[in-house]
């Protein structure tokens, strides 16, 4: 064992106690954060504009600040990316994280001196976490690879702006910096598939040991060395290749793939971090489920899923959750983001501590027909089936038919590009439908009252997803194709593609 990876186990055990003070002080450390955001922020535009002189409680709060999504903040926001100070944090921000939204087009996030070392700091916890619960610190002596976007930034009015995974290229601490690949000018290359040839050569003869990226694009990279090495498992081409972290999407469509890419199950760490604050890891190798960073600068608030869409929603703060119950993360930070719906779904698991899991998206979901369908039911229901029939799914996303061609019932249209394909679609169309509607009351309700068919299958052809991320400028990086719509733009975009129909 090399001398970092002796000192990181020892570095370990103190961050373990520091994250012990937060599994046991959780409500009480919210109660302090959002004291303190209060003050921080009380002579602040917006601060004067909601009275923040005024806010003692969080009732006090709630009746001065409403819930807001990115479109309803964008007039403080398009303030400060004009170059003014004290706008919604004091001063400037440090960083504009930029960002596509579905409804926004580009977004600017700001990231403030404060809120920066946090996103270093969770990532660091995430890994040091890991070293103390398992003992395994090999890989901090190998070499590390974080498949990012460009760590170039632009300014707007003064402020460096960029992708967030490239800030925070900019922050890797310097213990870390010799280890880490791909080179800055390879990190640079904005086209991502140029960028995945040349992180695989790079990469090929290196002593790899940790991998971490968001799920599809860590595929395509794996995918294309096994091809320059004539088919070898990732295991053979990285012997030491030991930990695998991940964000962005929910990893089970992925996994089995994966591993069958790797050619065996790894030890991962799931992460949660976001453009406006990193929310949560995933702590014990025996649970799937994420601790909650709640000292981290951010003072979280929670909307049942089903009153999201209410004029006046109930908000709860950690205190009043409950455990198995859908809600809409909120969030106010210090960076300046206040009664901000960040447009997650999460459900506790655990309150003791408090432990998540990410659910879905609050605009992705089906309910042309009151069916209220979530991207857990979705893919818990599809996953479910693939894992005992043995099949392997590439990607996948759902959508109403509302007015079938035909003139029959309406549906869901399940658009799958798989690895494997099942050798009876059909009947596999069949299972999936049967384990959703156990998931889903509405949706059950539907399909026996006659309201619905039950979902068809239309496979895809190889490559869909991949050609169609390519044709939208939205290879790579943080991208991803949304699991659940409401509508059929992502459905009708993809015809093109579509293959077998069952």
């Amino acid at each position: 064992m090399g001398l970092k990876a002796v000192l990181s186990r020892i570095f370990a055990g103190v961050i373990n106690r520091q994250l012990n003070q937060l599994r046991k002080n959780a409500v009480g450390l919210q109660q302090k954060t959002f004291l303190g955001l209060i003050e921080q922020a009380k002579n602040t535009a917006f601060g004067r504009d909601h009275q923040f002189e005024r806010i003692k409680t969080y009732d006090d709060f709630k009746r001065l600040v409403p819930v807001r999504d990115y479109e309803d903040l964008r007039p403080y926001i398009d303030r400060i990316t004009k170059g003014e100070p004290d706008v919604l944090w004091p001063g400037k921000p440090a960083y504009l994280a930029k960002t596509s939204g579905t409804t926004s087009g580009v977004k600017y996030i700001p990231i403030s001196k404060e809120s920066m070392p946090e996103h270093i700091k969770a990532a660091r916890n995430a890994l040091l976490n890991y070293i103390h619960e398992t003992g395994k610190a090999d890989f901090v002596d190998g070499k590390l690879i974080f498949l990012q976007g460009s760590p170039i930034l632009a300014e707007k009015s003064g402020i460096s702006t960029g992708r967030l995974s490239g800030i925070v290229a900019h922050h890797v601490p310097g213990y870390l910096q010799k280890n880490r690949l791909p080179s800055y000018e390879t990190n640079c290359i904005e086209d991502w598939e140029q960028k995945v040839d040349a992180i695989v050569e790079e990469t090929l003869d290196q002593d790899m040991r940790l991998i971490s990226g968001i799920p599809p694009w860590c595929q395509m990279y794996f995918d294309r060395l096994s091809a320059k090495t004539g088919g070898k498992k990732i295991k053979d081409i990285f012997p030491n290749f030991k930990l695998f972290v991940y964000g962005g999407v929910n990893y089970e469509p992925y996994r089995a793939r994966i591993e069958e890419s790797i050619g065996f199950a790894i030890d991962s760490i799931e992460t949660y971090p976001a453009s406006e604050g990193f929310i949560a890891f995933q702590d014990s190798q025996k649970n799937k489920s994420l601790l909650l960073l709640v000292g981290s600068g951010m003072f979280y608030e929670f909307i049942p899923a089903e009153e999201f869409f209410n004029e006046h929603p109930t908000r709860l703060s950690l205190a009043e959750v409950e455990l198995n119950k859908n809600y809409a993360l909120i969030l106010n930070t210090n960076a300046g983001l206040w009664g901000y719906s960040l447009g997650d779904t999460v459900k506790f698991v655990s309150k003791n501590p408090y432990r998540i899991l990410v659910t879905g998206r609050i605009k992705h979901y089906i309910s042309a027909f009151g069916e209220h369908v979530i991207g857990e039911e979705v893919e818990q229901a599809l996953m479910s089936v693939a894992q005992q029939e043995g099949i392997d799914v590439v990607e996948f996303t759902v959508a109403p038919q509302v007015n079938p061609p035909q003139g029959e019932l309406p549906y869901h249209e399940w658009l799958i590009e798989f690895g494997k394909e099942p050798e009876d679609l059909k009947a596999f169309a069949q299972k999936v439908d049967k384990a959703l509607q156990q998931k889903n009351i509405y949706y059950f309700d539907l399909i026996k009252g006659n309201i619905l068919q039950p979902l068809i299958i239309k496979s895809l052809k190889k490559d869909t997803f991949i050609n169609y991320m390519r044709a939208q400028g939205k290879l790579g990086g943080q991208n991803k194709v949304p699991r659940l719509s409401n509508d059929r733009k992502i459905a009708d975009e993809l015809s093109p593609f579509k293959g077998g129909v069952l």
